[in-house]
């Protein structure tokens, strides 16, 4: 491996510029291990972060009840049983400061810190044509000259920030779920306003509600809920999980969202409703996001399955509101199918809505029009006055990360121009017109939403590393996925998500939660297995669509 200039924040013309093989942009899960794959080949590699430790999501979302939605049996690395083995999760769904403290662990383990510059936003990075390698820059001014950049920016990771006017007059604190400060913030005996119920403000709502004296809860789009069971784990049941490590490894690849669990029932039409029930029962107890991922297919295709499987949850959902029909009314769907948008896992949040200190503000009917020095103003013309305001507004997902670096690509064209007009990969991994752009957590693949992120962000880099390794074997500088190629996919993204109900519906999935977003379901819904095995066969074929040069 070469040797690196010390990183330059200079702005002085006269600055060197740190010269390398490849640059990652992002010290998560895919991050982390994207340099360790590239540095185990001999590149010479660093990998930049905006953040001041490594963790990715697990380092912003420190926000009150963050934790995984999958099994931490699950959520891991595969490429060392060794390092499975030496870290005991205390609990099958850890919480943030357990995983931030886990993946210091790995990055610790393999001695990973020492080539990551941290503090420092990748700011632009231009391809030239001349010699097929990309100027960098960080929002600091320094300078790197790569031959390869691996974007492994999330795809949950550009914050919708400024999402309401007159956030800035506000004399209490507002905070952004994505942007919680480290120090965290004292909520005991405050007013506290939460805006937004998607699976974040979910857990920030069941989480807050013994400490804050009044809250109100903004919300706008109700969502079907699985209670999570969550029991604590000792070092001879994570034994147990260790010693079945080959066998998991096997299985994420294969199962449809990347889980040990699949879908494995009986088909929906050969059931009777009892045996259906007893199924969707099963699950239900299961306390996990089996019920949405191992249940039923069917329910993503066929409305009137769907129609069943809805009116299931929604019946336990109105058992735990005691049937009281306002709440009932703006908590439960009632205009999409169980599924079809991105389920969240709760302890005890719909048992919130019932204390007599949390008023629900139905965002449907009365939306909010601004932010005031006092709070938060409705379209009724009420003010609700608070002293901290939690924004649990979502994303720019899956496009938004890397929209926010300004890529140009072959003839100066803009990456962020490009999906103003129409959001397009191929295979979620390149983008034509970009060489030597790799992408992972990236549109049009499984790991922009539907999937274990563990699974399909490992699956990613290993892809992305051998294609770079056969390519450095065969004497080649650039790798640029053709037109043709994306062309391709692009359809058979289209065709496989059309036959779902999931485009019927406006979530962020569909990126119906960002203002001027093309619609386009973010991520590839044909199955991680499947996905895994077309770019098995695109490997194992020499890459065709990949033009080399």
């Amino acid at each position: 491996m070469g040797t690196l200039l010390e990183p330059t924040h200079a702005s002085r013309a006269d600055a060197p510029t740190t010269r390398l093989d490849a640059l990652v942009i992002g010290a998560g899960i895919a991050g982390l291990y994207q340099l360790y794959r590239l540095r185990e080949m001999g590149l010479n590699v660093r990998a930049y972060d905006t953040a001041s430790g490594v963790g990715g999501t697990w380092y912003w979302n420190r926000y009150p009840g963050a934790r995984f939605d999958s099994q931490v049996e699950v959520y891991q690395y595969w490429f060392s049983e060794d390092l499975y083995k030496a870290w005991k999760p205390s609990e099958r769904f850890p919480a943030q400061p357990e995983t931030e403290r886990w993946l210091n662990f790995v990055a610790d383990h393999l001695d990973l810190k020492k080539d990551i510059q941290f503090n420092s936003p990748i700011a632009s990075a231009h391809y030239r044509e001349k010699d097929g390698r990309w100027t960098v820059t960080t929002d600091a001014g320094e300078r790197i000259d790569t031959q390869y950049v691996l974007a492994c920016c999330g795809m949950l990771s550009a914050p919708l920030v400024d999402r309401f006017p007159g956030q800035s007059t506000f004399r209490g604190e507002i905070h952004h779920t994505g942007r919680w400060p480290k120090t965290g913030v004292d909520l005991k005996g405050k007013r506290v306003a939460v805006v937004g119920t998607g699976a974040t403000g979910i857990q920030v709502i069941q989480t807050i509600a013994p400490d804050v004296a009044e809250m109100k809860i903004f919300v706008r789009t109700p969502q079907y809920v699985v209670p999570m069971k969550n029991p604590r784990y000792s070092q001879a049941e994570w034994d147990v999980w260790a010693s079945q490590f080959h066998d998991l490894k096997k299985r994420v690849r294969s199962t449809f969202a990347g889980f040990h669990y699949d879908f494995e029932n009986r088909p929906w039409a050969e059931l009777t409703p009892g045996e259906r029930t007893e199924v969707l029962e099963k699950f239900w107890k299961e306390g996990s996001l089996s019920m949405w991922l191992a249940t039923f297919p069917e329910m993503f295709f066929d409305e009137s399955v769907s129609a069943v499987v809805s009116d299931f949850v929604r019946g336990k959902m109105r058992e735990r509101l005691r049937n009281d029909p306002k709440l009932c009314n703006l908590l439960i769907p009632s205009d999409y199918g169980f599924g079809t948008h991105r389920v969240p896992l709760e302890n005890g949040y719909l048992e919130v809505y019932l204390q007599n200190n949390v008023e629900a503000i139905d965002c449907r009917s009365t939306p909010i029009e601004r932010i005031v020095p006092e709070g938060i103003q409705t379209s009724d013309g009420k003010v609700h006055e608070v002293d901290v305001i939690i924004l649990a507004v979502g994303f720019d997902a899956g496009s938004g990360a890397l929209s926010r670096i300004d890529f140009r690509g072959r003839d100066g064209r803009s990456l962020k121009e490009q999906w103003k007009q129409e959001i397009r990969t191929a295979m979620g991994l390149q983008v034509h017109g970009y060489p030597n752009l790799f992408t992972t957590g990236a549109p049009l693949a499984p790991s922009a939403a539907l999937c274990n992120m563990t699974t399909c962000l490992q699956q990613q880099v290993d892809w992305i590393t051998d294609c770079i390794g056969y390519a450095r074997t065969r004497g080649k500088k650039t790798i640029e996925a053709t037109r043709e190629f994306e062309d391709n996919w692009v359809k058979h993204h289209d065709d496989t998500a059309a036959a779902t109900l999931v485009v019927k519906t406006d979530s962020w999935y569909m990126g119906s939660n960002v203002d001027g977003k093309p619609r386009r379901l973010l991520s590839y819904i044909g199955g991680v297995g499947n996905y895994n095995r077309q770019c098995d066969e695109l490997a194992a074929s020499g890459y065709p669509g990949l033009a080399m040069n």
